[in-house]
């Protein structure tokens, strides 16, 4: 039995997605975004949870709205995701 994923854990996916489907490396985000490599990763495995300013960033680089990097909640439990 797998655990339910956690709210970063769900952001991370769709960044990674999103940067998939443009064709981008991490390296590619991280010159887009200012960020470092490294940061990109940790944000796509879950282990960091993005300020709103992350996010706007990271939207800025993949050239979509802030929206789109949160669409996945909008079909998630989150009331399960707030208890975590």
């Amino acid at each position: 039995m797998t655990a339910a994923p956690t709210s970063s854990q769900i952001f991370g996916e769709r960044v990674r997605e999103l940067r998939q489907k443009r064709g981008l490396t991490q390296a590619d985000l991280s010159e887009r975004s200012g960020y470092a490599q490294g940061r990109i990763s940790e944000i796509e495995r879950g282990e960091r949870v993005p300020t709103l300013n992350t996010m706007i960033r990271l939207a800025r680089a993949l050239e979509c709205k802030p929206t789109a990097l949160i669409s996945p909640f909008d079909k998630a439990d989150l009331s399960a995701l707030a208890l975590k």
